[in-house]
């Protein structure tokens, strides 16, 4: 559960409360905060420590907060969060992203979920061979759909959701309609994205 420590911070707004909660678990599911680090409070230094990791994966490079933002900081904070959830949605980091989706799926569903081999999978996990374009793309959209996903539920329940069946898909599971070689711009992805984005709930209290 995350945590807004003070009745002052930005993020007693629900708005941006929930803007935060987005970027902080997009970039977790990305894989691009480090592995030990956990996000226990929803404040400005913790917002400023998330943006130098992003940084650290060549991601809003040129996002920053403002000089004399600490009188206002609301807005630049909004501003800053919508920035950097675009950036991250645009940014695909196969690097980052095979290992945590690895850890979060399992090697063998993460394979599925892709429509490649569990061959190709170890070799671009480990960087022997590049990932490909469209490889790429569609691990960066199952990295936003656990992103989506890792507010409400926990590995497991992530895990366990590719394989519901659910009335918003035609009564198929979300892993149906994610088949070999998927484009993540097709209107059945869009959907699972959709689903996803319409059952995560904001941890901030």
């Amino acid at each position: 559960m995350i945590q807004i420590t003070s009745a002052k911070s930005p993020f007693t707004d629900p708005r941006l409360a929930a803007q935060a909660v987005t970027a902080l678990t997009r970039a977790e599911a990305m894989g691009l905060l480090p592995g030990t680090h956990r996000i226990l409070t929803l404040d400005l230094p913790t917002l400023r420590k998330v943006l130098g990791y992003l940084h650290r994966a060549g991601i809003g490079l040129s996002y920053h907060f403002a000089p004399g933002d600490q009188a206002n900081p609301a807005p630049a904070v909004e501003r800053l969060l919508r920035q950097l959830n675009t950036a991250m949605e645009e940014s695909p980091a196969p690097q980052q992203e095979w290992n945590r989706l690895a850890d979060v799926l399992g090697i063998d569903r993460l394979a599925q979920l892709l429509g490649i081999s569990l061959t190709s999978v170890r070799r671009y996990k480990a960087a022997a061979r590049t990932t490909p374009d469209e490889v790429a793309g569609r691990l960066h959209f199952l990295s936003l759909v656990v992103g989506d996903l890792i507010g409400a539920y926990n590995a497991i329940g992530v895990r366990q959701w590719f394989d519901r069946r659910r009335a918003q898909l035609g009564g198929r599971a979300p892993a149906e309609l994610l088949r070999g070689a998927w484009d993540p711009g097709a209107s059945e992805a869009s959907r699972v994205r959709e689903l996803a984005r319409s059952l995560a709930a904001s941890p901030a209290t």
